[in-house]
C-alpha cells in the first residue's frame, strides 16, 4: 500500500495495476496522460525529453511544467502504464542520474484503445459538420 499527503491528510491507496485485460476500462485518459504515452510510443525518454517532445510535436501549444509531468509520471507508474528503464539497459555515456521511462505492453494497449476512441469521436464531429472531413 502506498501513502501520500493531500491537504495535510494522509491518503492510502493500492497500486493500480490492470485488473482486467480490456484496456478500454482505463479510458478516457487525460490529455496529459495521452501526450506522455504518445511521446513514449516510439522510444524511451527522460522527463525533460518528454517535455521537449510534446512541446515540439504540438508546435508549442502544449507546454508541460516539470512538477506536473513528474506527478503524472508517478501516477502512471502506479497505474502500470509505464516503467522506469533500469540503468543497465540504458546507452553507455548517458547521464545515469536521469530517470528514463518506457511505455510497457499494458500502456501501449491503453494508448491504442484511447487513440481508437478519439478517432471515433472525431468521425462524429465530421459527420455533424463540426470540423471538415478528410475529403474536404
Amino acid at each position: 500500500m502506498n501513502h501520500y499527503y493531500r491537504n495535510h491528510t494522509l491518503i492510502s491507496f493500492h497500486q493500480r495495476k490492470p485488473a482486467v485485460n480490456d484496456p478500454r476500462e482505463a479510458l478516457p485518459l487525460t490529455a496529459l496522460t495521452y501526450h506522455i504515452l504518445l511521446t513514449l510510443a516510439d522510444g524511451d525518454r527522460h522527463g525533460y525529453g518528454i517535455i521537449k517532445e510534446v512541446e515540439r510535436r504540438t508546435g508549442g501549444e502544449v507546454v508541460i511544467e516539470t512538477g506536473t509531468l513528474y506527478h503524472a509520471i508517478k501516477r502512471m507508474l502506479d497505474e502500470g502504464l509505464l516503467e522506469s528503464v533500469p540503468s543497465s539497459e540504458r546507452p553507455e555515456g548517458e547521464d545515469q542520474r536521469r530517470r528514463v521511462y518506457r511505455l510497457n505492453p499494458w500502456g501501449r494497449k491503453v494508448l491504442v484503445a484511447e487513440s481508437l476512441r478519439l478517432r471515433k469521436l472525431l468521425r462524429v464531429a465530421e459527420e455533424k459538420n463540426v470540423i471538415p472531413g478528410e475529403a474536404s
